[in-house]
């Protein structure tokens, strides 16, 4: 019988295996025991917490996409400026835990399934709309409403692309903190552009 309290760690632990898992596998190339033997925990536990490997991943995914909101949440305060929040977005996208190889290739696993898989589209769509949002309630407060509109679908698109290209070329922190400058500089002249 599992100790009380331990459930959380389990899951964790089990996220974190997966990560790692998919990160060297590949999705199709992750099983239950790949997964529980990078985990330390018997494959039993997998179907007890998640009910499988599919509720596993799906559970991974929504893992990442809570870290992605986590870091731009301990950043915004009262007093943050629009521009500032729009930095912060970008910042968080280009985190350090997103240019981890094991992250990035389980981002590009996710992507990759979801156009197959209802379930990762749905998270999928979740984190679309998410950068969307975030992006357009900032520009908002300094430009006109279709302009902001056009301003965060503008800048989404740059940031994901940004960070493919990155995560693609397989290179190291500068690559990022170069893509990272250029998102930032993008949605500098689309400010200037728009900005009232």
């Amino acid at each position: 019988m599992p100790k009380v309290g331990m459930e959380p760690v389990r899951r964790q632990q089990l996220i974190e295996a997966t990560i790692e898992s998919v990160g060297e596998l590949g999705l199709q190339g992750t099983t239950i025991n790949s997964i529980s033997k990078k985990a330390g925990l018997s494959s039993g536990i997998i179907s007890h917490y998640f009910g499988g490997k599919q509720g596993l991943i799906e559970a991974t995914v929504r893992h990442l996409l809570s870290s992605l909101k986590d870091s731009l949440i301990s950043q915004v305060a009262d007093t943050t400026t629009p521009e500032q929040r729009l930095m912060f977005i970008i910042e968080a996208n280009f985190a350090l835990v997103q240019q981890r190889k094991d992250t990035t290739r389980t981002w590009l696993s996710f992507w990759a399934q979801s156009m197959h898989d209802p379930e990762l589209h749905r998270l999928q769509n979740v984190n679309s709309k998410r950068l969307y949002s975030n992006l357009a309630c900032s520009f908002r407060r300094i430009m006109q409403k279709d302009d902001a509109k056009q301003a965060a679908e503008l800048s989404a698109a740059m940031i994901d692309g940004l960070w493919l290209r990155a995560v693609l070329s397989q290179s190291d922190t500068d690559q990022f903190k170069h893509s990272e400058r250029l998102a930032k500089q993008y949605v500098n002249s689309l400010i200037q552009q728009y900005g009232t």
